[in-house]
């Protein structure tokens, strides 16, 4: 269960380029792009688990969360990046789980991961998810307010190292719940 691999951005070239809220433009995926988002998947992975673990999700409704399947789409209007977000248990409560996400390799480093991460997030916390976990890249996932899951007393059932297992409260409402992940079987954890 890999999330981020292909969703690194650099900076390099940043005083060249627009914002990225400027140049990609994000939507909750249609069933349209299922092939172009298995193909994203795959391409930036370079291999097809990914792809295979979305097409799983998609079939488990009690995985499934309608509309936190998003992409960015590039100024010429293909996808070029895509996140997911699904339903996953932390002890026997409601959690949310982001992974994968994948650039296309000719977006990569551009901003359109962090884009399609940033608005996926924002349409989980719309639509009332308080808890998103992620395994993922310690140095890329902070900048959307991810830490440490285990500052809440959240772990997984794996071994992960701690910094890679991240966890970022929507609303800070008050504590979440802590325990031991659970993710659908999809993910094979």
């Amino acid at each position: 269960m890999s999330s981020g691999d292909a969703a690194h951005e650099g900076s390099g070239d940043r005083a060249r380029r627009p914002p990225a809220g400027d140049r990609w433009r994000t939507r909750p995926e249609t069933q349209g792009d299922v092939a172009t988002v298995r193909a994203v998947n795959a391409a930036a992975f370079g291999r097809q688990e990914e792809a295979d673990l979305v097409d799983a999700l998609r079939e488990d409704p009690s995985a499934w969360l309608p509309g936190l399947s998003y992409v960015a789409e590039a100024p010429d209007g293909t996808v070029a990046a895509y996140a997911l977000i699904t339903r996953c248990r932390v002890g026997d409560r409601p959690a949310a789980a982001l992974a994968p996400v994948a650039v296309a390799p000719a977006h990569q480093r551009q901003g359109a991961g962090q884009t399609v991460v940033r608005a996926v997030l924002d349409a989980a916390r719309q639509s009332g998810e308080r808890l998103v976990l992620v395994l993922g890249h310690p140095e890329y996932y902070p900048r959307f307010g991810f830490v440490p899951a285990s500052r809440y007393g959240i772990r997984p059932s794996f071994e992960a190292p701690d910094e890679a297992m991240m966890a970022l409260d929507l609303d800070c409402s008050g504590p979440v719940p802590a325990g031991t992940i659970r993710y659908p079987p999809a993910f094979g954890v």
